[in-house]
């Protein structure tokens, strides 16, 4: 699972399909949910008490799931798979599968995936 928190991603699948580019709150590892910003909203009904003292219908995002999303590569200005790669010092990065282009790294250097 390449998305992480801050990403930002295009929703491919679902009802809220579109080419807006949104951004990844939270993600859930175990159960390979992602909860995006301004996607999948339900209405939680919520009585009445000190917390909610107005009560009525509050607008929540749900979580989507993960493979309905692509991650958003500025340099191609589109949707885009990712994947990994050892840097010449043995750092791991994520990149895009179209352009190349680095998305930040992920794991720091170790001496057994440095090129010599």
């Amino acid at each position: 699972m390449l998305i992480k928190e801050g990403d930002s991603v295009v929703v491919v699948a679902g009802n809220d399909r579109s080419d807006e580019v949104r951004s990844v709150v939270q993600v859930d590892r175990a159960k390979g949910k992602v909860l995006v910003e301004g996607v999948n909203l339900v209405w939680k009904h919520v009585r009445r008490s000190q917390k909610y003292p107005q009560g009525g219908r509050l607008s929540k995002e749900m979580p989507v799931d993960i493979s309905n999303l692509k991650y958003y590569c500025t340099s191609c200005s589109s949707g885009v798979r990712l994947g990994v790669r050892y840097l010449d010092d043995g750092s791991k990065e994520r990149y895009c599968k179209k352009c190349g282009s680095s998305a930040g790294k992920i794991a720091p250097a170790k001496a057994a995936y440095a090129n010599k």
